[in-house]
Formats: C-alpha cells, structure tokens, sequence
C-alpha cells in the first residue's frame, strides 16, 4: 500500500509539473538519490526533469554544488543554511524553475548531542519562493530516508499547487 501512495504523489507532482511547465532538478545528500529515483519513476519525467546531483561528501557539495566552505564550517552539513545554499546552487547549476535539496543524518551512526539521528532539512528554491523546514524521523537508515524523499516531494506538491489555476 506504502508504494501505491508514493506512486501516486510522484505522478500528481509530474502533473502539476507539466501542467505549469516547470522544470526541476534535484541536490541530494542522505536520501542518495531516492528522491530522485522517485520523480523519474513517472513516465514522461523528462518533460520536466533536468537532473539531480547526489552531493553526499562535503567537497562534493563544494566543487559541484558550489556551497561554500563558510557554510559547511559554521553551520555544518545538515543544516537549514546548507540546504538552502543546496537548492540554490543546485537551481543555478541545472538552470531549471525549481530544485529541491535534502541534507540529514539518517544513522545509525554520526549523530551529535545538537543534531540527531533523524534531523533533516529539506528546502526548495524558485524565482518566487525559498522553503525550507526541518524533520526529526524517528526511523531506521531507510525509514528516515523514505521519510526524507516523501517530505520532501509533498513540499514540491504543495507548492506547485499554489502555481495552478485560482478557483
């Protein structure tokens, strides 16, 4: 039933995509790409899809992202200033109207008494608008990673529902 439901919000976000003609792109850290995975499991993603760039290690996120290293020292890679700055660079980098970006710590491994397993920052970043909300899932490594893709593709959801026709 889970997937069905997964399904079924990747497909209403590949609509509201084509329907606006947006294009979007994705800057993953924890989730490796499953949110990516997801968004092009629809047929017809290409339409709307440019790309998406798993930026796990910091240097990745520096080289190819080009977030700056003042960023990563001061606030630390699973950060709301971090995702932001991944959503931001990842939207330049694809050229694309939208990017979603996914920093956290999944575990079980590599919390800190400040950031938990679980915390995560999902932010996107469009010419009209710059989100970001924190989560702490309290899950095992996939569960908080299924966690992390959902969210994250709901954001996209509800934003995109704001850019259709006013009733």
């Amino acid at each position: 039933m889970k997937s069905q439901r997964a399904c079924a919000r990747e497909a209403i976000v590949g609509r509201l995509l084509r329907e606006t003609g947006l294009s979007l792109c994705v800057a993953e850290s924890c989730t490796g790409g499953l949110a990516t995975h997801r968004i092009t499991n629809v047929p017809g993603s290409s339409a709307y899809f440019k790309g998406g760039l798993v930026a796990y290690a910091n240097e990745v996120k520096e080289q190819l992202l080009s977030v700056r290293a003042e960023t990563l020292r001061e606030f630390g890679a699973v950060s709301r200033e971090t995702a932001q700055e991944m959503a931001v660079c990842a939207r330049r980098l694809f050229q694309t109207d939208i990017a979603l970006a996914i920093t956290g710590i999944t575990g079980p491994t590599g919390a800190t008494p400040q950031k938990p397993v679980g915390l995560t920052y999902i932010a996107l970043d469009a010419e009209d608008a710059q989100l970001c909300r924190k989560y702490i899932w309290a899950s095992d490594r996939l569960g908080n990673k299924e966690h992390s893709a959902e969210a994250a593709l709901q954001m996209l959801e509800a934003y995109l529902e704001g850019k259709g026709p006013k009733m």
